[in-house]
């Protein structure tokens, strides 16, 4: 597996009017590799995540990929190339089914990927795949976007929030399957609130607050850090 990252991104910047969602965010991921994001409401995670999937394009800065520069290539261009994302709130196309759903990620994302029936499998929806979409409860709709991510054939995948609404059990089977996903190669940058979750993921996160990135490194150590503890666990003058 190559050492050299996969994706960098460096001193992004984006503003909405006058307000700087980030501010001069940069870092790097290598194939494999799972990151976490974590920091409070409004700390410009989703927005990060936004930037790189190309649903905004930056004011500032740059995103590279395998070497690329891909600043500013559409969402459409990045998801051909694997870069695939879930989203916070899923917005499956509802009148179809759960399968129609996957087959069309499948059809119009990068190759190899997992076909629709694997990617349902690796979720645990194969038994509601002739179900319509919109007879999904919220946490299934979760787990459909995730398997229409991989139908994509990602090679970076970005998760917004896939842990809110699961039980301990769900939680720990999904930690065990994105764990899988790093080992088959891709990287994955994963947005959570659920420390616990992101503990079970990974060592390296990045803390970020106000659209800046206040730590990077592991749960453990950002624990320690005193910036950390007073914007994101509450504690401090």
């Amino acid at each position: 597996m190559s050492h050299e990252p996969v994706l960098a991104f460096e001193d992004i910047v984006k503003k909405f009017g006058t307000f700087r969602a980030l501010d001069k965010v940069s870092a790097t991921l290598k194939a494999g590799e799972i990151l976490g994001l974590v920091g409070p409401n409004g700390s410009g995670k989703t927005t990060l995540i936004n930037v790189i999937s190309g649903l905004y394009n930056p004011d500032a800065g740059k995103i590279l990929f395998q070497g690329l520069d891909i600043t500013r290539w559409p969402m459409h261009k990045r998801a051909r190339v694997g870069i695939n994302r879930t989203f916070q709130i899923p917005k499956p196309f509802k009148s179809l089914s759960i399968t129609e759903n996957v087959a069309l990620a499948y059809h119009y994302g990068s190759k190899p990927a997992m076909n629709p029936r694997q990617a349902l499998d690796f979720v645990g929806l194969s038994h509601a795949a002739s179900q319509l979409a919109l007879q999904l409860n919220s946490t299934q709709q979760k787990l459909l976007d995730l398997a229409r991510a991989l139908a994509a054939g990602p090679k970076i995948l970005l998760i917004d929030e896939l842990a809110a609404g699961l039980n301990h059990q769900e939680l720990k089977v999904i930690a065990d399957h994105v764990q899988l996903l790093a080992q088959q190669g891709i990287a994955l940058i994963v947005v959570e609130h659920h420390l616990g979750f992101v503990n079970q993921l990974t060592n390296r996160v990045i803390v970020m607050n106000a659209g800046k990135e206040i730590f990077q490194g592991s749960l453990d150590q950002a624990a320690q850090d005193p910036v950390v503890s007073a914007v994101y666990l509450g504690t401090g003058s």
